[in-house]
């Protein structure tokens, strides 16, 4: 079956951030590169960056945000140096964030396997919740458990930060950071979610007589995550879901994103094309009484312009 790739392979953090004077890439001797450590929770490394302003005596006195971006390296490989070479690249650029908005910046190196395709980790879908594959399950428990490792090395250093993080992401970065929010309210300070595979995770387990399972909604996430959603935690979180008007990059088509029962619930009850969805999600968001703003953009196709850059570090700022 077809897997979707999506169409933004660049990297959102230069996209985003990027200013009319393009700051200097970092090399792999600006950012440290964490291994793998079972014992603390995660089986896959990831990758910390700390602009030099938070190491001064003065912020040392201040407690400090981390920015998670999730990664998607755009393609299935099973070959794990492709997703760790993106992630390097991506990371590269991630000076001008750290510094625009004075955080760290963490990004996990998470596989997404061509050997097992439709577990599509990247997205955190249904697959990599529920499989027993445990080198692909719980992928959410693992970014946790990198926040915690790296706020512990952090301590070391003397640089206090927040158990809460923010969290950006757009396409199946954007998936991530939308269910990642869900699952763990209470880890996460503001979350900005770009095209989030055609259809953002609804804060409800029915919608018309109909079951919404996870990822639609959240009617089996005790089973799935373990718990059921802390819609007290989640209504404090102020959230950013935005999309182009002329956006039709739509996951919900392929089998690596959503199940054939997910299928026939979305497309006849919220519509064929992913802005169609969109005031639905809204008012669904809405009635649970969330801080979310849904933006959609005139003219805009299945990418981040800079009216959207602004918007985004503004709203990252106005929360940090």
């Amino acid at each position: 079956m077809k897997t979707l790739i999506f169409a933004v392979f660049i990297s959102l953090v230069s996209t985003i951030f990027a200013s009319a004077q393009v700051p200097p890439l970092l090399t792999e001797k600006d950012f440290v590169r964490v291994d793998a450590n079972s014992r603390s929770g995660f089986g896959y490394p990831y990758y910390l960056y700390v602009p030099p302003e938070l190491r001064d005596e003065s912020e040392k006195k201040q407690t400090q945000t981390i920015l998670v971006l999730p990664n998607n390296t755009g393609k299935v490989d099973d070959d794990f140096a492709v997703h760790e070479a993106d992630v390097k690249k991506r990371m590269a650029t991630a000076g001008g964030i750290a510094s625009a908005l004075k955080v760290a910046v963490l990004m996990p190196v998470f596989p997404r396997p061509q050997s097992d395709w439709q577990i599509y980790t990247q997205a955190l879908d249904r697959d990599s919740m529920v499989t027993d594959k445990k080198e692909y399950r719980r992928l959410d428990l693992q970014m946790v458990a990198m926040i915690d490792d790296a706020r512990k090395r952090l301590a070391e250093d003397g640089i206090k930060f927040d158990k809460r993080v923010l969290i950006n992401g757009f396409s199946a970065q954007g998936m991530f950071a939308n269910r990642f929010t869900f699952l763990h309210p209470d880890r996460v300070k503001a979350a900005a979610i770009g095209s989030p595979g055609g259809w953002p995770i609804a804060p409800v387990e029915k919608y018309k007589d109909k079951t919404l399972r996870y990822p639609i909604g959240v009617a089996d996430l005790k089973t799935v995550a373990g718990k059921k959603l802390d819609l007290k935690a989640l209504r404090k979180v102020p959230l950013f879901i935005f999309i182009g008007s002329k956006d039709e990059n739509d996951s919900v088509p392929f089998g690596d994103s959503y199940d054939d029962e997910d299928r026939e619930i979305i497309s006849p009850l919220f519509g064929k094309m992913p802005v169609e969805r969109w005031p639905i999600s809204e008012t669904l968001y809405k009635q649970a009484g969330l801080n979310a703003e849904f933006k959609i953009y005139p003219g805009i196709a299945h990418t981040v312009v800079p009216l959207m850059r602004d918007e985004i570090r503004a709203f990252l700022l106005k929360h940090k």
